[in-house]
């Protein structure tokens, strides 16, 4: 199996798009176009993973990050990990992730990612760990807030924990 990465390019939508309404996520098409839009401003990268010229997966790099304490210390994030699921456990998360740290430290010496906080997360949240991200000890992050002890919140997408590495 032959992996490429490479910069998201406009004709990877459609593709990208049909590869995952084929497994039954919902429409990225808005998303994907935002992303372009943010990388041809610098704002964004993206990179995409093929395997033997099937699209695999992407993952984006936010050079600006939404969350609070990383866009304070200038932490990028690496944002939205997907692969395909015929193409996990292949090393397409790995490949994807090495380019994006590779990235980043051009840039800067520390590498930020948020992960959600059940089951369907699982596999991410042992692969992060494993590569030497540790929680920025701040704790849990739900909708905008950092959950304080006795706090009740929905587990779902947006529970999440923030972790960084140097790199």
């Amino acid at each position: 199996m032959s992996i490429t990465i490479r910069l998201f390019k406009t004709e990877d939508i459609e593709i990208i798009t049909s590869s995952l309404a084929a497994i039954n996520w919902d429409n990225r098409t808005s998303t994907l176009k935002r992303y372009l839009t943010e990388q041809d401003k610098g704002e964004r990268t993206v990179l995409v993973a093929y395997s033997d010229r099937n699209f695999a997966g992407y993952v984006t790099i936010m050079w600006k990050s939404n969350y609070p304490p990383f866009a304070e210390q200038e932490i990028p994030e690496i944002n939205d990990l997907i692969v395909l699921p015929v193409f996990r456990r292949h090393g397409i998360a790995s490949a994807l992730m090495n380019e994006a740290e590779n990235r980043i430290s051009e840039r800067t010496r520390v590498a930020g990612i948020g992960v959600g906080m059940f089951q369907d997360y699982g596999a991410a949240q042992r692969m992060y760990i494993l590569r030497g991200y540790v929680p920025d000890t701040l704790g849990l992050f739900y909708k905008g807030q950092h959950v304080k002890l006795g706090q009740e919140v929905h587990v779902d997408d947006e529970l999440i924990l923030y972790l960084t590495k140097e790199i």
